[in-house]
């Protein structure tokens, strides 16, 4: 296979995810604003903070208001992971390939980019962003099934894979750190009463809440969520789910043993550390050294299989 048409099957999975995970969150941030009390607004800064562009939305933006960060992650051309971008990623990279892939999902991501920016005003809108949102979620979901069901699933597939996974255990990464430290401010606030409610919606960020319930049969606890999100082997959008995914996909392929080195001391750390137990502070240290590995697994995926850059 050659590398441009891997990196680029590759990049595909990543973007793909990267836009659907954004939906997540912003649907579930809007959500827990309606669940909370008259008054009381959960913080948006967060939001960009996960996606690591402070600099560039304080650079075109006085305050981190719900319409300015709402812009910015769902359709800003200068961000490059707002849901807009990703889709117009997915989208070149997928074009380079048409050849390569089932025909169908070609049409289904050119259709995906085309829609997601001709309705982006209802995506601005408060009255419209849910079903906006939501029609992202599930053309993206729809999409993973189309190439699960219609294409080989040789080598090609399992990049497809490697990026979809890779990039999924980051955002659950991201997502966790995010909604541990910052959504509601508890401390000294009178809202520890509705601590529930910040975890409630950090599992449905992931669509994780039934799946926590039937796994943990706990209600929502803070040390039970991060158990859950960090370790099960069950659940899809686990970061040691998606490492067991990735190791699969790794080991179809030549030359892996250094990213397998790597994933394997990764999985070692998440099943011998107790995130439950753990403070905001090393928590997110703990996050900051997952983030790292899973950069390192791509590298050596990049150096192994990938065109250097020019």
């Amino acid at each position: 296979m050659l590398s441009r048409v891997a990196e680029n099957i590759y990049w595909v999975g990543r973007y793909l995810e990267r836009a659907e995970n954004t939906a997540r969150l912003l649907a579930a941030n809007a959500a827990l604003h309606l669940d909370l009390p008259r008054g009381i607004t959960p913080a948006w800064e967060p939001l960009i903070a996960m996606a690591g562009a402070q600099d560039l939305f304080e650079a075109q933006h006085s305050d981190y208001s719900e319409p300015e960060v709402i812009r910015f992650m769902l359709g800003s051309e200068q961000n490059p992971s707002s849901i807009l971008s990703s889709l117009r990623a997915a989208r070149e990279n997928a074009r380079t390939i048409r050849d390569y892939m089932p025909r169908e999902a070609w049409e289904l991501i050119n259709k995906h980019h085309l829609d997601a920016g001709e309705r982006l005003d209802e995506g601005l809108s408060k009255r419209g962003r849910h079903e906006y949102l939501k029609r992202i979620i599930l053309t993206t979901q729809t999409l993973n099934g189309m190439l699960a069901g219609t294409m080989n699933h040789d080598q090609g597939y399992h990049f497809l894979l490697l990026g979809r996974n890779i990039e999924r255990a980051d955002m659950t990464t991201r997502i966790i750190d995010v909604r541990t430290d910052g959504l509601l401010p508890l401390e000294n606030s009178g809202l520890q009463a509705f601590e529930t409610l910040q975890w409630v919606s950090l599992l449905r960020s992931l669509s994780a809440y039934q799946m926590y319930r039937r796994s943990m049969q706990a209600r929502v606890r803070r040390g039970d969520v991060l158990l859950f999100l960090f370790q099960s082997a069950d659940f899809p959008r686990s970061i040691r789910h998606n490492l067991c995914n990735i190791e699969r996909s790794l080991k179809t392929l030549p030359n892996h043993e250094s990213a397998i080195r790597i994933l394997y001391q990764a999985k070692s750390r998440i099943l011998s550390t107790p995130v439950e137990k753990m403070p905001c502070a090393p928590l997110h240290h703990f996050i900051d050294q997952v983030q790292i590995a899973l950069d390192r697994v791509h590298d050596e995926i990049s150096s192994a299989w990938f065109l250097p850059p020019h």
